[in-house]
């Protein structure tokens, strides 16, 4: 098993950063999510960079060279936005609109920004730390109906 590299990048040069991969091979985006640290204080990150409540995380492919890297861009509770990578890897479009839905980041320029997991009412996004457990209401399709005889 090889090693993956793993690179850290502004979330000012996310959008740059991918489309730059894209053309030294890197044309597959296998899958994009989010992590909130908001009780992480240990994690490790290099020195240079400023760990951020979220971190927005892209797993790219070099089909050719066999290839995988990951992408990491810290992203300010304050400010919990980043590039959309839409105009880059179309195929990006449905995750980020999981990880907005789940965690609340908006992806600038993406093309339909909307919930795609939670009714469009939903208030809040169940994959913070600070989202209260349990709050999520089961409701079962048949529920109230009388079972055929």
């Amino acid at each position: 098993m090889s090693e993956q590299d793993v690179r850290h990048v502004s979330k000012d040069a996310w959008l740059d950063t991918v489309r730059g991969l894209r053309d030294e091979g890197f044309t597959m985006l296998a899958d994009l999510t989010a992590v909130d640290h908001l009780t992480n204080s240990t994690r490790v990150l290099p020195d240079d960079v400023t760990p951020e409540r979220f971190e927005v995380v892209a797993s790219l492919l070099d089909m050719n060279a066999r290839a995988r890297l990951r992408l990491r861009a810290q992203v300010p509770a304050s400010e919990p936005t980043i590039a959309s990578l839409f105009s880059v890897h179309p195929g990006s479009e449905a995750l980020e609109r999981e990880v907005f839905d789940m965690f609340g980041i908006t992806f600038e320029d993406h093309p339909d920004l909307t919930r795609i997991l939670m009714p469009e009412d939903w208030e809040g996004y169940p994959l913070r730390k600070d989202y209260a457990m349990g709050r999520i209401p089961v409701q079962f399709k048949e529920a109230g109906k009388a079972a055929p005889r």
